[in-house]
């Protein structure tokens, strides 16, 4: 299998899929992100692919089409130069906010003679319910049928390829000028045959889709302009279009460490990550893509009870995502378990109530008149806030060691009160409201300055009464609680750079083994161009970005040592991440008049 930063994402706004460098696509899960996978090579040598490369020595060099989520690949061999192109189909028509909403689950592949005359190997080996399932295949009229359990997958294409022992393969000689174009159909066991697709029609009507959401979504001019705008184009690839959702990421139980256990699913969508998300695609997308993905956190959550605040949920707004193990995938490179559904969503996470009070502040501007749900919600979150603050929790890195007083979580519920207090008109909050939210606002502040300083680490630490720093501190100054210069705040930064930072790489927390966490590079990024710092905002945003695969695609984290990507992938709290970032950079040299 191939390494993880050798993988290019293919995204229909439903689903998404995987390519190598090497013209392998080793994932695809066709009809929602969190679906089973009918292409697993990912996470086992033996859970299907579909490869189209030349046979050979050959060199790669590839990039996504402009404004696309089409994957191009040239291979450059000593007989001629070979283009692959990679794409999931839109709708028929599709065009701007419309582009998902009708995705046919559709993967579209040409292959095309530059130069030359090519030997080019082919083979399509799906093994669907994440590998437990050899397919039968056989010759049909409309193309090649590959089905088992309850996927129906259906090959056509301009050359006829065998079919036969779960697979269909052929062997192809393009001369300079000639391609061949296949296009790979998904539908549930049921389902009629296929509508005929042009796979080559298809495919320009794809590129032209992801083009027209671009043009119409992507005005963003400031500082890192390219990278800001292919954040914004993988954010849109992992929402799910009939929900709003944004997906974590694209995969499941790569590894955090190679070899290691912490290996988790994340085509989920997160409360905590919500603000951050709203923000990110504010700047790299536009407000409508942030209202919806409001209205279905709004939407998800439901009625509150007794029970902790939901911390995440499936795409679909599914509650229940109760984690079991896939024992027969050997995981990548030997890294057990894997691991489908996410236990997560049964902690008890403090912060995502500040995390969703928060969504509505940054759109108090663009939201009109609350619905009566959603501002009986927001005022439930504030309640909880004030009434549970004092509580320990898992935290925002979901620990499974046990709860305790994490900082961050103290923070999130303080914004919780604080917006709650700002927004108490738009709320319907009355007097008694305002007072309760207003007083434990001032406690919880005055316990997060109290408890979370620590004089012998000189700064803001992870935990009440611990000495160990948390990179997660890096949130006080971005989410308004001090200013990014009170001197405790840099002290803070000077803590986090001395014993947890190397080249702009930052660890999550003291005693964190070699991977370091994207988004705490981005945070600090941000931080330092909050305090004015705007050479070393540049120098660390520069640093952790220049870790982006050749496709701009960033992981959850990155070995230190050897500088590989590490976790799920691409990720989008990364991406997001860089948004944010990048904006508050460009914001910063503004005030300073672009010093």
């Amino acid at each position: 299998m191939a390494a993880i930063g050798d993988y290019g994402l293919l995204g229909d706004c439903q689903g998404a899929a995987l390519v190598s460098r090497d013209g392998s696509v080793d994932w695809w899960c066709p009809a929602r992100f969190d679906a089973p996978s009918v292409f697993g090579r990912l996470l086992d040598p033996d859970a299907g692919h579909w490869t189209i490369r030349p046979r050979g020595r050959y060199a790669v060099r590839r990039r996504y089409l402009d404004g696309t989520m089409v994957v191009e690949t040239e291979f450059h061999t000593g007989q001629g130069v070979l283009r692959l192109t990679d794409a999931l189909a839109l709708g028929p028509g599709e065009r701007g906010h419309r582009i998902g909403d009708s995705s046919p689950h559709v993967l579209l592949r040409r292959v095309e003679a530059l130069s030359g005359e090519v030997e080019v190997d082919v083979e399509v080996a799906p093994r669907p319910e994440y590998g437990l399932v050899l397919p039968r295949v056989v010759e049909a009229g409309v193309g090649i049928e590959l089905a088992g359990a309850a996927d129906r997958l259906t090959l056509t294409g301009d050359p006829a390829l065998r079919a036969g022992d779960g697979r269909a393969a052929g062997r192809l000689w393009l001369r300079a000028g000639e391609r061949a174009d296949f296009a790979l159909h998904h539908r549930p066991a049921g389902a009629g045959p296929p509508a005929p697709v042009d796979g080559g029609a298809t495919l320009e009507d794809t590129v032209a889709g992801w083009r027209s959401w671009t043009e119409r979504h992507q005005g963003y001019q400031g500082r890192y302009r390219a990278d800001v705008r292919r954040g914004g184009l993988v954010l849109q690839a992992l929402t799910y279009r009939p929900t709003g959702a944004v997906a974590a990421a694209a995969t499941t139980s790569l590894p955090e460490k190679v070899g290691g256990g912490w290996n988790w699913d994340y085509r989920f969508g997160w409360l905590r990550d919500g603000s951050f998300t709203l923000k990110a695609l504010w700047v790299a997308a536009c407000p409508d893509e942030a209202h919806r993905f409001f209205d279905w956190i709004a939407a998800s959550v439901g009625g509150m009870d007794a029970r902790p605040a939901p911390v995440m949920f499936g795409v679909g707004g599914e509650h229940d995502l109760t984690e079991h193990r896939l024992d027969h995938l050997a995981g990548y490179r030997g890294s057990r378990p894997v691991r489908v559904g996410n236990d997560a969503w049964r902690q008890k996470q403090l912060d995502v109530l500040g995390e969703v009070l928060e969504c509505a502040w940054v759109l108090r501007d663009q939201l009109g008149e609350l619905a009566p749900a959603t501002a009986a919600l927001l005022r439930s979150f504030a309640d909880r806030a004030a009434s549970s603050w004092r509580e320990p929790d898992a935290g925002i890195w979901e620990g499974r060691e046990g709860e305790r007083h994490y900082v961050t979580s103290k923070l999130l519920c303080w914004v919780a009160l604080d917006r709650a207090v700002r927004l108490a008109d738009r709320l319907g909050a009355g007097p008694d409201d305002v007072r309760r939210w207003s007083s434990q606002r001032a406690e919880v502040r005055a316990a997060i300055l109290e408890q979370g300083w620590d004089d012998r680490a000189g700064a803001f630490t992870g935990a009440f009464g611990s000495h160990h720093l948390d990179a997660g501190v890096l949130l006080l100054p971005l989410l308004g609680f001090l200013p990014a210069d009170d001197p405790r705040v840099l002290s803070t930064l000077d803590a986090i750079e001395r014993e947890l930072t190397d080249d702009g790489l930052v660890r999550r927390w003291t005693g964190a083994s070699d991977e370091a966490f994207v988004i705490c590079s981005y945070w600090l990024a941000a931080a330092r161009a909050l305090a004015g710092h705007l050479d070393r905002a540049r120098e660390v945003f520069e640093a952790v970005t220049g870790h982006a695969n050749d496709l701009g695609l960033l992981a959850e984290e990155i070995d230190r040592g050897d500088g590989a990507p590490l976790g799920n992938f691409p990720q989008a709290l990364s991406h997001i991440g860089l948004v944010n970032a990048a904006w508050t950079i460009t914001e910063a040299e503004a005030r300073s008049g672009g010093r």
